[in-house]
């Protein structure tokens, strides 16, 4: 992606994710300056005779949102109703992400979904790519054109699902090692490579051993699958006998540290959830697909109340939408259902600002302050939109539409149909 060559400064109203806590601060009627190379270098009020006019008149700008979890093989199947995890799985997942195989088809399903990313405001992800090496690369391919932000793996798995979706151990890591080396930390760090094993029950305990020495090798995070599904959790403690229990699983094979993102996490006890803090590990809230698939809801004030970090993922496609704003209301609900509410203030921060911390980028993302990269989105608001009900207004008026803008380093990005 050719960068900017010239600074820009974009003007409006705006939210400031804070550091200390899940909350923003206002600017009624702010200025954004960035540089040529996409960060930004102040954030202050307007002036009163600064001639710059309002960049997205009606719109409040505030960071991108973070997708902590999501399936790029699944774009074209989102919402299929087909049962409970492990059904879905068999009936409709390994018939659609088998047919990844065929570069063509790929290559149609990479725009579709850095199309989606892009109209719902998502600048960064972290995302489950195909069990095909060539699939994955083209996906890659597709995110470096677009200019997306994401870390991307190729889908690990050895066992417990049709041939066409499998991959042996000593194959599947050499094509991850290839897979680094041309695309982990392009443009910047923009495009990162994740050690990507399914979940323990496709993955032989050779296959979790050779993902967990590759992460270390290279300084790589893990994402994988967590305490989603009773008949899951059931059937990973049927193949790891020896574990203690379903983190144990990862724990022991050297998958579970502070560079470790779990998706879903529903069923854990509270000493499971007491290592999972120890190790600084981190949480994918994926909400919506929980419900969808009847897989139960997730205590995030577990997970909140011991320090770990929280970011949400749509989940997409057992996630009904590619919309963090939906997840967030979603969530919002699920907190409800465990007589734990949270705010709409706080799950906005934890698509943005939470998840920046959650995929390991805060360093660069999700705070609007002078040397953070300008990845930002641009939201509609009804113009009556008092102080008091912004945050709802913006989270669950689910019949909003797309982003105004979407911004990546400065530099707005479009989907291919209006691009």
């Amino acid at each position: 992606m050719e960068q900017a060559t010239t600074t820009t400064r974009i003007r409006g109203r705006i939210l400031r994710p804070e550091r200390a806590r899940a909350g923003f601060s206002r600017l009624d009627d702010g200025v954004i300056t960035i540089d040529a190379e996409g960060r930004i270098t102040a954030l202050e009020a307007a002036a009163a005779d600064d001639p710059l006019p309002i960049t997205h008149p009606g719109a409040i700008l505030l960071p991108g949102f973070v997708d902590a979890h999501v399936h790029y093989p699944q774009t074209r199947i989102l919402g299929t109703a087909s049962g409970p995890l492990l059904d879905w799985l068999s009936a409709t997942v390994f018939p659609e992400e088998a047919r990844f195989a065929d570069r063509a088809y790929a290559a149609a399903v990479a725009v579709e979904f850095c199309d989606a990313l892009i109209a719902q405001g998502t600048t960064a992800a972290s995302i489950f790519g195909s069990p095909h090496p060539e699939a994955t690369a083209i996906l890659f391919d597709e995110l470096e054109r677009r200019g997306l932000r994401a870390q991307l793996g190729l889908t690990l798995m050895d066992r417990a699902a049709p041939g066409e979706n499998l991959l042996a151990a000593e194959a599947a890591l050499a094509a991850s090692e290839a897979l680094i080396e041309r695309w982990h930390g392009r443009d910047r760090g923009r495009l990162r490579f994740c050690v990507t094993p399914r979940f323990a029950i496709s993955c032989t305990p050779g296959l979790l051993r050779g993902a967990a020495e590759l992460a270390a090798r290279h300084d790589l995070w893990i994402q994988t699958h967590l305490a989603e599904n009773d008949a899951e959790i059931r059937a990973t403690a049927k193949l790891f006998p020896e574990s203690r229990d379903y983190l144990g699983v990862y724990e022991d094979h050297g998958l579970c540290g502070a560079r470790s993102l779990f998706a879903h996490c529903i069923h854990l006890e509270d000493e499971a959830w007491d290592r999972f803090a120890a190790a600084r590990a981190t949480v994918a809230h994926c909400p919506d697909s929980n419900f969808f698939l009847g897989s139960g809801v997730m205590p995030l004030a577990a997970a909140t109340s011991r320090g770990i970090r929280v970011g949400l993922g749509s989940d997409v496609g057992a996630g009904r939408a590619f919309s963090l704003r939906r997840v967030a209301a979603r969530a919002y609900d699920a907190a409800l259902l465990r007589s734990a509410p949270t705010s709409a203030e706080a799950l906005l921060w934890r698509a943005t600002r939470g998840g920046a911390e959650a995929i390991g980028i805060a360093d660069e993302v999700g705070l609007l302050e002078p040397g953070y990269d300008a990845d930002l989105v641009a939201l509609d608001l009804p113009p009556t939109t008092s102080d008091e009900r912004l945050f709802d207004a913006l989270l669950f008026a689910l019949d909003a539409g797309p982003a105004r803008a979407t911004y990546v380093r400065g530099r707005r990005i479009d989907r291919a149909a209006s691009a």
